[in-house]
């Protein structure tokens, strides 16, 4: 089946920066988020989302969903973005309510439109593979009924993503190259992500998602009819006070639940894109780490810097200039800042977010 790409006004790019990321603490705070953060160049990671969707869509159909706090640092980070452009949510109810939000902003533009769902915390180095990779994801997910995962084939049996089960590689209706998801598996343990790995049916699942808004809420609909109901009650008074009101007092009862678990495990007609886009997900500081120029013993430090017997260590100061020594240590993170210094082995970057979590548990509100 031959189908045609969509028009550039027909694509909306829908970018979800309304994250806390706790597991990048103590450099993401609550004042600053990882999206908003500079972690390999001077652009952030929110920034360099922008920058690669410039190609598939138009300015004026890009959208960002964040809270109220973040809005000074979005609109400070993309002066170019229209406030009408930026959709604030009330509370972070998760990502099925914050997609909801879009998808019903998105339908009262265009009836048409297609939806580019994306997370603001990750870094593609191949970019014009990730543009194409889209549209060729848009050109499925103009038959209504579609959805698209972008998929990457895992390098490693990484515990921290979740995994898509792919149906043999056979001609379909699509492309030989769009396969059929037939399975969800979010952070499997080491032995379980080595099976997936080896078997090569699975890929990583990036979080990114192409549908139509109409499909999407056909499935809002069916899987999360109170969302759906909810949501669209607001809609019916979308641009007038009371709908904004009616946004604050409705949007906190939201069922919490991610799009994956809400709808997408859930869904019929689901397809994947299997690609290597030179993807990471900045989750933490263990994805900060692998990107990260190294030296021949795998160390990233600060340009100023002595070196002995030591191998596989991230060192980052927020102190410009600071010179670091280091002697005999392997495989830790280190985060120095004014106020903090994070000293972890590179195995537990995860836990990074229960710090967050006793930090907060213990009121130190001055340390998140």
């Amino acid at each position: 089946m031959k189908l045609k790409y969509p028009l550039k006004k027909d694509i909306y790019a829908v970018i979800l920066a309304g994250g806390k990321g706790t597991r990048l603490w103590p450099l993401s705070r609550k004042s600053k988020p990882k999206q908003f953060l500079a972690i390999l160049d001077n652009h952030s990671l929110l920034q360099e989302t922008v920058k690669r969707v410039k190609g598939i869509t138009t300015s004026r159909n890009i959208l960002v969903v964040t809270n109220e706090k973040q809005a000074p640092l979005v609109r400070k980070q993309l002066p170019h973005i229209e406030n009408s452009q930026i959709l604030l949510e009330p509370s972070q109810q998760n990502t099925a309510a914050a997609i909801a939000l879009a998808a019903h902003e998105v339908v009262r533009k265009n009836s048409k439109a297609i939806m580019v769902i994306l997370p603001s915390d990750h870094l593609i180095r191949k970019v014009a593979v990730f543009r194409q990779t889209i549209l060729a994801a848009c050109r499925v997910a103009k038959m209504e009924g579609n959805s698209v995962l972008l998929g990457v084939p895992p390098s490693c049996p990484e515990t921290s993503f979740g995994y898509l089960k792919l149906s043999p590689s056979r001609p379909y209706p699509y492309g030989k190259n769009i396969r059929t998801v037939e399975n969800f598996t979010e952070k499997p343990d080491l032995k379980t992500a080595k099976h997936f790995v080896a078997s090569g049916q699975y890929v990583w699942n990036t979080g990114i998602f192409v549908w139509k808004a109409s499909t999407f809420l056909e499935n809002l609909a069916r899987f999360l009819p109170s969302t759906a109901d909810a949501l669209g009650t607001i809609g019916r008074q979308w641009g007038k006070v009371s709908g904004r009101k009616l946004l604050r007092k409705i949007y906190p009862r939201l069922k919490n639940i991610s799009v994956d678990y809400g709808i997408m495990e859930k869904a019929a007609h689901v397809y994947s894109i299997p690609r290597d886009l030179g993807w990471t997900d900045m989750g933490n500081w263990a994805s900060a780490y692998k990107i990260q120029p190294k030296d021949r013993q795998g160390n990233s430090f600060p340009d100023s810097h002595i070196s002995l017997d030591s191998k596989g260590n991230y060192i980052s100061s927020s102190t410009k200039g600071k010179f670091v020594a280091a002697v005999g240590i392997q495989n830790l993170i280190v985060v120095d800042t004014p106020d903090i210094l994070l000293i972890c082995h590179r195995d537990h970057t995860q836990y990074v977010g229960k710090v967050v979590k006793k930090l907060k548990a213990k009121r130190q509100d001055s340390l998140l």
